[in-house]
C-alpha cells in the first residue's frame, strides 16, 4: 500500500499530528509526507491512500492547503481512498469550525472515496500545544483508517 500524507501547519501542531498518522500508516506500506506550505504536492500514479490535514483558520481550510487541493485536477483522485483531519481550538465545532469538513468536500469533488469520517484534533488556545492525549488519538484514528483500507489492498495469498 502506498500512502501520502499532505498537511499544512502554522504552529507545528498539525505537523505533529501528520507525523503521528504517517508513522501508523508505515505499518502497512510506504508513506510519503508533504508540507503544503513548502512542497509541491506530487500524487504518485500507484497511490492507494491520501490523508490530508490542516489547521482550522476562520472556520475553514487554511489558504496554503486550499491552494494545493485546488490544483488537483477533477477526477485525478478517482479510485483513491482518502481521509481528512484538522487541528482546531478546543470548543464547540459550531464556534470553532472544522477544516476537515472542507478538506473532505474538496477530496470528494476530485473523486476520492473517504474511508472514515473527517476528524478534528484539539489544541489549547489558538497556537497550541495539542490537548493532552490528542497525538495518541490521532494514532488510533490512523489505525482505524488502516483497518478500513488495508483489507481491500492486501495481497491475495498464493497457494
Amino acid at each position: 500500500m502506498k500512502s501520502l500524507v499532505v498537511y499544512d501547519s502554522q504552529y507545528g501542531n498539525t505537523r505533529q499530528l501528520a507525523e503521528a498518522i504517517a508513522s501508523e500508516l508505515e505499518a502497512v506500506g510506504t508513506v510519503a509526507i508533504e508540507n503544503a506550505r513548502i512542497d509541491d504536492v506530487t500524487l504518485p500514479s500507484d497511490l492507494t491512500l491520501l490523508v490530508v490535514g490542516g489547521p482550522t483558520q476562520v472556520h475553514n481550510v487554511s489558504p496554503p492547503l486550499r491552494g494545493k487541493l485546488d490544483t488537483i485536477a477533477k477526477h485525478r483522485l478517482d479510485g483513491i481512498q482518502a481521509a481528512a483531519f484538522d487541528s482546531r481550538s478546543h470548543g464547540p465545532r459550531f464556534l470553532t469550525g472544522a477544516a476537515s469538513v472542507g478538506i473532505a468536500k474538496r477530496l470528494k469533488r476530485k473523486g476520492a472515496k473517504l474511508v472514515v469520517e473527517a476528524e478534528s484534533f484539539l489544541v489549547e488556545g489558538t497556537e497550541g500545544p495539542l490537548v493532552k492525549g490528542e497525538l495518541e488519538r490521532a494514532r488510533a484514528w490512523a489505525r482505524d483508517v488502516v483497518a478500513k483500507v488495508a483489507p481491500t489492498t492486501a495481497p491475495v495469498p498464493v497457494s
